[in-house]
């Protein structure tokens, strides 16, 4: 891992992932997860004031960046949720099969290396009855804004941890197996086009 990766990056994800329409965003999907959670991309913790803890029992927080991991120390502690760190990446998720009640996954598809591999895991992780609760940007409806995507996103990917900002993630989730139970679109307010097209909602095992 490089001096950029290691040092500046993490806090340009923090910063980032700390933006207004974005926290606005996570309040809008959080507070559904219940039960037994795995959170996809823990990062620093901002997913955590926004949990009901009288609906969660614990939170596996995957998160293989030990530097991400260190900055949630402070939302950590304000948490009353039991939690335990995965630092293995989300094509290789450590849970038996049918172990959460929900999985989260906020602002990471985008970012994953093998995206489909990952969603394989999430849907073996998850119990029959269980939910993933998503929240994600991705390829815009808009055929300017998708080509500025395709083009910008071979660089973006090199300083914004792996993100690929033209990812369909709708068609992504059912190819993995899902189905959609509930999604809203829009561009975020406040942020690029290209980088601001987002998806959220829900969806059970197909």
């Amino acid at each position: 891992m490089g001096f950029y990766d290691k040092h500046i990056l993490p806090r340009l994800l923090n910063t980032a992932m700390s933006a207004k329409p974005i926290s606005y965003q996570r309040r809008k999907v959080v507070p559904r997860a219940q039960g037994r959670v795995l959170e996809i991309g823990f990062g620093a913790g901002h997913n955590l004031p926004y949990y009901d803890p009288h609906k969660v029992e614990r939170i596996w927080a995957l998160e293989p960046s030990v530097e991400m991991r260190n900055r949630s120390a402070a939302r950590r502690a304000a948490s009353p949720i039991a939690l335990q760190f995965i630092d293995l990446p989300s094509e290789a998720i450590p849970l038996d099969a049918e172990s959460a009640d929900t999985v989260l996954v906020t602002y990471t598809l985008c970012t994953i290396p093998d995206v489909m591999a990952a969603l394989g895991e999430m849907r073996r992780v998850m119990k029959v009855t269980g939910q993933m609760i998503f929240c994600e940007h991705g390829e815009a409806p808009d055929e300017g804004v998708k080509r500025w995507q395709h083009r910008i996103t071979p660089v973006w990917k090199k300083i914004g941890g792996g993100c690929h900002v033209n990812r369909p993630i709708p068609r992504l989730i059912e190819n993995a197996g899902f189905k959609l139970t509930d999604m809203q679109t829009m561009y975020l307010p406040g942020t690029p086009r290209f980088a601001g097209y987002n998806y959220w909602g829900g969806a059970t095992k197909a």
